[in-house]
């Protein structure tokens, strides 16, 4: 339908179509009653997500009506996702969220896909017959507006805009014409006008969109020390704290300090936990920062969240098994093996899910591979290898990083350079590759290159070099495991043991001083508890009593 019989519809309400999605048929009588005795006629319900989907595809909606929850598929957040991608709903459309929660996630999540309304149940016919009227008017007022920003012509939101906000009839609608101006500078990156224009309007409001919008298009500029205070505040405050993360995350992206935007991602995630591409994010900089436990639980976080929705793939679970093996190659005790069990199990529930996983048998192959080799299997998973693996790279940086990972594992290091060289040029050819990944692959191949074994492996290496007296060798092992998971409490802890004895023979050189340092201020900062901790004093302990005997 053109967009100027949607405009006019909007002033009849007897042709507007309305959808209702929503699990609770008494919803349905409830809003169905109010929206009759307003004179609309033409309105659709569904309980479920995928009835919904379908009768869009059928016909326009107006006004679409949907729950957060809607537990018999997949819930309001990616259904409303699916339908923006899919077209079905704009900015012209009157979006409405329907809820009986309130808690901090869902709000954030809300608002992140900015319906026109969200109104919170029970419900009652005056309010609904109110809250629908007053949304209707802001829809047709600013009608060219929304259109402008569907279609990406910020310039002509712009000039629309500037032209609504001369009409003192319109002053009731003025913050939100001031709200997609601002925007609308935003997207033309006219940054410096933005400042300006965010500026201005926080000398007459405080409405947290201003606040933010101002932050944003500073740190967009670079300029953090002039915001500093203001971020401080706004993180306290349960309305700006999830947006103030989550720009702060971008910053020291663009910045290039990864470890700070990682800090700063899982602050944003776990405040609005629904969104995949924030949730990718964090596995990109889980990866990049050696922390093998962040990675495991960000691609399980991306393979719960999207199940249901346009995101859905067997990928995601298979990430979810590769991310395992990597975290269970890190861990130096048992709990390796309920990861790799439970890593098992998921390849089985990749099967039973997916009916689509039979086109991802090459990809579960090597999956299957490095299962067996981080087993104790190294003769089964080198069968498969030789049987089912191909040299040549496929189009998928992933998948080719899991071929380089086998490769590795098995000793294959020819194989994993050469793999990791034609990701190196698949990477540079590929525009869309984000920065935090083109990073994170140039970091794998200068540690595969250099380091041939994982972390678990050689800490197994360094017991028994430290088992028959060969302390520099067991050093050497552990600090190469240390580049490789630089966290893990048990190799920080093995690495002092060694250097205490090295300490203790007087062979201690200054290299070996400052990875003691480097190691006491890891373990120092990492709240140590039980039996660590204890360990952790002693250690301590018998550092310094090597310095009181020398002297």
């Amino acid at each position: 339908m053109a967009s100027l019989d949607i405009k006019g519809d909007l002033d009849d309400f007897a042709k507007l179509n309305v959808l209702i999605i929503d699990d609770n048929l008494l919803v349905h009588s409830i809003l169905k009653l109010a929206l009759v005795e307003l004179g609309i006629r033409k309105i659709k319900c569904s309980e479920t997500a995928y009835y919904g989907l379908k009768l869009c595809e059928e016909m326009h909606f107006h006004i679409v009506i949907c729950a957060f929850n809607v537990k018999s598929d997949k819930d309001g957040f990616h259904l409303l996702e699916e339908l923006k991608f899919k077209g079905h709903v704009s900015k012209t459309t009157i979006l409405i969220f329907l809820s009986t929660e309130t808690r901090e996630s869902l709000v954030n999540s809300i608002v992140e896909l900015q319906p026109d309304d969200f109104w919170v149940k029970p419900l009652t016919l005056k309010t609904v017959q109110d809250r629908l009227i007053h949304v209707l008017q802001v829809k047709k007022q600013l009608f060219n507006i929304y259109q402008a920003m569907d279609e990406r012509a910020f310039s002509k939101a712009i000039y629309y805009a500037d032209r609504h906000l001369l009409n003192d009839e319109l002053q009731h609608y003025h913050p939100n014409i001031l709200r997609m101006k601002g925007d609308a500078l935003l997207g033309l990156f006219e940054l410096k006008d933005a400042e300006e224009f965010y500026r201005d309007l926080l000398k007459t409001f405080r409405y947290a969109w201003v606040q933010i919008g101002y932050v944003k298009s500073l740190l967009k500029q670079g300029r953090l020390d002039d915001i500093n205070h203001l971020l401080t505040k706004l993180i306290k405050k349960p309305d700006t704290r999830f947006a103030a993360h989550d720009l702060l995350a971008q910053y020291y992206i663009d910045a290039q300090e990864y470890e700070l935007a990682y800090e700063e991602i899982k602050k944003a995630t776990a405040l609005s936990p629904r969104n995949i591409d924030r949730n990718k994010k964090s596995w990109d900089l889980a990866r990049l920062n050696h922390d093998h436990q962040g990675q495991y639980e960000a691609t399980c976080n991306i393979a719960k969240n999207a199940k249901n929705s346009i995101h859905d793939s067997p990928v995601l679970l298979l990430n979810v098994i590769r991310s395992g093996i990597d975290l269970a190659s890190t861990i130096t005790d048992e709990s390796s093996d309920k990861i790799l069990k439970q890593s098992e199990r998921y390849i089985k529930q990749l099967f039973h899910d997916y009916d689509d996983a039979h086109l991802f048998k090459n990809q579960i192959e090597i999956v299957r591979a490095r299962l067996l080799n981080a087993q104790n299997q190294e003769a089964k998973a080198r069968r498969i290898v030789e049987t089912h693996v191909s040299l040549k790279p496929t189009h998928f940086v992933e998948d080719n990083l899991d071929k380089v990972k086998v490769f590795h594992e098995l000793g294959m290091r020819e194989d994993a350079v050469t793999m990791l060289d034609a990701i190196k040029n698949q990477i540079a050819g590929d525009n869309l590759t984000s920065q935090v990944v083109n990073k994170y692959v140039d970091q794998e191949i200068e540690e595969r290159t250099d380091i041939h074994f994982t972390p678990k492996q050689l800490n197994s290496m360094a017991a028994e070099h430290f088992q028959k007296k060969r302390l520099h060798p067991a050093l050497k092992s552990l600090s190469q495991a240390l580049k490789l998971s630089p966290k893990n409490v048990k190799l920080t802890l093995s690495l002092l043991k060694v250097l205490i004895v090295i300490k203790q023979n007087g062979e201690l050189e200054d290299n070996d001083r400052e990875l003691a340092n480097k190691a006491f201020t890891m373990l120092n900062t990492s709240k140590l508890m039980g039996k660590y901790a204890d360990i952790f004093n002693d250690l301590k302990l018998k550092w310094y009593k090597v310095d009181e005997f020398s002297e």
